[in-house]
């Protein structure tokens, strides 16, 4: 009796999962894809465009995510391989997920279910992790504009969660806004500030557009569809057309569009049932509770650090939306997100704070004078015999040799570069390069020639 339950047991668990032997290593191999194609009713292919955060190759999303504040969940134990399950179990799991937007299930959406389970399991081990930072303020701003809450995914695949994500077209930010968009709803975008990077600013930002998108077509579909490629070309899907529903438009949709939904609604899947298909969360340092305080004066993040005994680079993250490590409080009150632990103590040392190297983290001066001394210039004259150059007494001049001075080398800091990792590319060090370069602290901006020989 025991063996005939057993066999009738293998014989479930075969008709409803087949094991694919999967591991992460694998899932790089096809990283740089930018499509997939898939197989209609009619048996025609179809190629689809990916959202770009789909194409990033790991060592990309690595350099992007701050992998300081995230790192492996050593009691995860899981397998390291995916299951593939059967068509029903997709949708009856689709079908239970919590949610006011419909998430049907179609051969476009499991495409992009295989591609999220697999080939980008480690990137869903990331932004699992980051999430933990990020969803409550996803959450918050949706309420706050009532809209539904499963729009939080929306950033995973806009950025892949990555708030300083820049598209291929300049769309920046978790919520991916272009320059236009982001000034139409109040983003400030100048050198030293990008709120399109601000997690909270952004965020609002973007539920006051989805809000917006959702009263003129009043269809959740149609709304994430013109969040990604904008209202005028969804207006010309459905004239073209004839039909209002996004399945229906979908062959006048732009390739990348086309799967833009199948994507959202594959990124709700993985989000919620990672765990069925044997991915772990990374873990994250970034604290879970944080609060603002309001800055009225220029202050630069090292002033911050070094009086309240925090890392840089922590504060940094919290504050992706300044652009050069500073914050121009005297040109306004800007808000600056600290650990709630640390916002008391950020006010009862205010004073020691501003005053600590602010000449030389802020090197930007006030006042200049201007040198008016009267220039010495050394005058001689050239004499010529014959078309040949000579000396005042008449003897040809010989050509002197210059001394060449030993050719020293720069480099230009990208965004995000720290001191120690320009020292290791340059194969220098720290202590060298802040000699070569004057440098006191650990702050450089992006931009900037730093020289490394």
């Amino acid at each position: 009796m025991k063996r005939i339950y057993l066999i009738a047991l293998s014989l479930l668990l075969a008709s409803t999962v087949k094991v694919q032997a999967q591991v992460v290593d694998d899932a790089d191999n096809d990283n740089e894809e930018t499509e997939i194609t898939v197989t209609n009713a009619h048996g025609k292919r179809e190629v689809i465009e990916l959202p770009e955060a789909m194409t990033m190759e790991l060592d990309s999303l690595m350099h992007l995510y701050n992998t300081k504040y995230l790192r492996p969940d050593t009691s995860c134990n899981l397998p390291d391989v995916n299951p593939v399950y059967e068509k029903s179990v997709y949708m009856k799991r689709l079908s239970m997920l919590p949610t006011l937007i419909e998430m049907p299930y179609n051969d476009v959406v499991q495409q992009f279910i295989d591609r999220y389970s697999g080939r980008l399991r480690r990137s869903v081990s990331y932004m699992l992790g980051a999430q933990n930072f990020y969803m409550p303020i996803f959450e918050e701003a949706l309420e706050s504009y009532g809209l539904p809450l499963e729009l939080k995914y929306l950033p995973v695949i806009e950025s892949a969660l990555n708030p300083r994500a820049v598209s291929r077209v300049g769309a920046t930010g978790l919520w991916q806004f272009m320059l236009n968009t982001a000034k139409r709803y109040g983003l400030t975008v100048n050198t030293l500030v990008d709120e399109r990077r601000d997690p909270v600013k952004a965020s609002y930002a973007a539920a006051h557009y989805l809000s917006d998108l959702y009263k003129i077509y009043g269809d959740w579909n149609l709304v994430i569809a013109a969040y990604n490629c904008g209202p005028d070309k969804i207006n010309k899907a459905i004239h073209r057309s004839k039909q209002n529903d996004y399945w229906q438009i979908y062959p006048y949709l732009p390739r990348e569009t086309r799967g833009y939904v199948p994507a959202f609604i594959a990124a709700n899947y993985i989000m919620n049932y990672y765990c069925e298909h044997n991915i772990c969360p990374m873990m994250t340092d970034l604290p879970a509770k944080t609060d603002t305080v309001v800055v009225n004066r220029d202050l630069h993040f090292e002033q911050v650090a070094h009086v309240l005994g925090l890392d840089v680079d922590q504060i940094t993250e919290l504050n992706p939306q300044y652009r050069h490590n500073i914050v121009n409080g005297k040109w306004r009150p800007s808000a600056l997100r600290l650990p709630t632990m640390s916002v008391m103590k950020f006010i009862d040392n205010e004073d020691a704070i501003y005053n600590y190297m602010p000449n030389e983290l802020q090197n930007k001066r006030t006042e200049v004078e201007v040198n008016d001394e009267e220039p010495t210039i050394t005058r001689y004259r050239r004499v010529y015999k014959y078309g040949k150059q000579v000396s005042r007494n008449g003897r040809k001049q010989g050509r002197k040799k210059r001394e060449r001075p030993a050719k020293g080398r720069s480099v230009t800091i990208r965004e995000g570069d720290t001191l120690s990792e320009i020292a290791k590319r340059n194969n220098t060090t720290v202590t060298k390069l802040k000699r070569l370069n004057g440098i006191q602290g650990s702050g450089i901006r992006a931009g900037k020639k730093l020289k490394v020989k």
